[in-house]
């Protein structure tokens, strides 16, 4: 086959046999779970499906190569190549390369995707990407005619017309599950979903749209320190019913308020957008942080994450800029976050103060590198980024410490603002999206918010006050947008754009 030359119709029918043993055994899992594949209508689903990806694929790579063989090979060679990469995460981690999904994946620092790094996804590079990408490279393809190009075109046409046509009675369901399976159909599920992720991009607001003004109503001394959480689900906070202990110092803590919330996404910096937005919406509103700021109240963000909306403020301060401030071995995890806290504080010339820190605690798959070896209350953890390849209990075990040492974060924030005399002080803790740790087979986040399972958005809502008379209302069920409200009502700050309904506070 090496020797002699193909056509390029039946070079493109190899390409597409070979694209679909490779990358679409999830794509027909997932059909054969939701459909009865033993009835004969389900039997028509899978079939149809099948011709219907083989013949798609052949009519694209048989009218890309027919207009030029040189980038049809560079093409080609460049999606089996991020295919192979694809399937690795989606077969590790069962995740679904939707549009949120590829927004999750442009907004990855490189210093949190090495955290992925693994022999086994060598293999999948070597055997998916690499081998197919040489054959590729090698082959002698020869042109056609264009009455053959017109004919094998046509009737993949007609072909694929026709078995949609056939298939009608299964629409509603394609439909129903189109997300999902669009966002396993390779090379289709990121190729579409990146040209999809830019052009949003591109047609939302470049200009921060401002919120009305509002005014500071009083001179008392108020600090409110917003501690956003990473991957951190509700279930396994002890403060929650989680049998094991995993809130040892917060389960001690007075004026201490726990309440249930889930978040409006599954990744970082949706989740987090949303924590700093004034209420649910597409557009880009000025954000908590910048809100405040510019109505004259001294705003600091402290981060050792990233995925925050554009921030218009004075001190933003990563890990590196508080390490000058930092001493000991909690430097080097989410602890150099309190580094100089009490002594910011106490520095502000304004009256109101706002502090976010934005934590990495639970970000995965590396549960066992988030915290410092003294929090590993739990073993044996898993160390491998491969978390299928871990017992179940070792991977709780090691998601677990995170949750312990995310307690003693906010226990210490607790401690910090007690020290603050003649200030009334709260912290709130909300995350920005839950965590699967191998439930229905599905590991980390991202998959999207419509179907996610109920670890993915059940998150920890905690809220500490120093001033007993600035009590929580009791709430069902909490959102992430309540956020916004409640420091504005704690900070004694009004504005046309605040919400009664929405504050937490009495």
């Amino acid at each position: 086959m090496l020797k002699n030359s193909l056509k390029i119709s039946t070079f493109a029918l190899i390409m597409s046999f070979i694209n679909f043993a490779f990358f679409h055994i999830p794509f027909f899992k997932f059909v054969c779970n939701n459909v009865d594949c033993k009835s004969l209508n389900g039997l028509l689903i899978v079939a149809c499906l099948v011709i219907i990806m083989l013949v798609a694929n052949y009519f694209v790579l048989h009218l890309i190569f027919s207009i030029s063989r040189r980038f049809g090979k560079g093409l080609l060679i460049a999606l089996f190549l991020v295919s192979s990469v694809a399937i690795y995460f989606v077969n590790t981690y069962g995740i679904i390369l939707d549009e949120t999904m590829i927004g999750n994946v442009l907004n990855t620092k490189y210093s949190e995707a090495s955290g992925f790094f693994s022999f086994k996804l060598i293999l999948y590079l070597i055997i998916f990407g690499i081998l197919p990408s040489a054959y590729i490279y090698i082959a002698k393809i020869e042109r056609e005619t264009l009455k053959r190009f017109s004919i094998n075109s046509s009737l993949s046409l007609l072909t694929i017309i026709i078995l949609v046509f056939a298939n009608a009675g299964n629409w509603l369901w394609i439909d129903k599950h189109s997300k999902t399976l669009g966002g396993l159909a390779m090379p289709w599920s990121y190729t579409v979903n990146i040209c999809r992720f830019y052009i949003h991009k591109h047609q939302s607001n470049e200009k921060e749209i401002l919120l009305p003004n509002a005014t500071i109503t009083n001179n008392k001394k108020a600090v409110v320190v917003l501690v956003i959480g990473e991957s951190a689900r509700r279930a396994n906070f002890s403060l929650y019913g989680y049998q094991k202990q995993t809130n040892p110092l917060l389960s001690k803590v007075k004026n201490l308020y726990c309440f249930k919330a889930n978040s409006s996404a599954t990744y970082t910096t949706a989740g987090v957008k949303s924590i700093l937005d004034h209420k649910e919406t597409g557009d880009l509103y000025e954000v908590l942080p910048n809100y405040l700021y510019r109505n004259h109240v001294e705003v600091a963000w402290r981060t050792s994450n990233w995925g925050e909306p554009p921030l218009h403020i004075k001190n933003y301060q990563t890990r590196d800029s508080l390490m000058r401030l930092c001493k000991g071995e909690g430097c080097h995890f989410d602890e150099i976050l309190l580094a100089g806290l009490k002594e910011q504080i106490l520095a502000s010339s304004s009256s109101k103060t706002f502090i976010v820190l934005h934590t990495s605690t639970s970000h995965g798959p590396q549960y066992s590198k988030r915290y410092p070896p003294k929090f590993e209350t739990f073993k044996p953890v898993c160390n491998s980024v491969e978390l299928s390849q871990c017992s179940h209990q070792e991977l709780i075990n090691a998601y677990d410490n995170t949750i312990v040492y995310t307690d003693y974060i906010l226990d210490s924030v607790i401690e910090t603002l007690k020290q603050l005399q003649g200030y009334d002080c709260a912290m709130i803790y909300v995350s920005d999206h839950g965590e699967s740790l191998g439930e229905k087979n599905l590991y980390t986040h991202g998959v999207p918010i419509s179907i996610a399972p109920k670890e993915q958005y059940e998150i920890p809502f905690i809220v500490w006050t120093s001033n007993g008379k600035m009590k929580p209302k009791p709430n069902d069920l909490l959102t992430q947008y309540n956020v916004f409200h409640s420091v504005l009502k704690f900070l004694s700050i009004k504005s046309p754009i605040y919400n009664e309904k929405m504050n937490i506070f009495k």
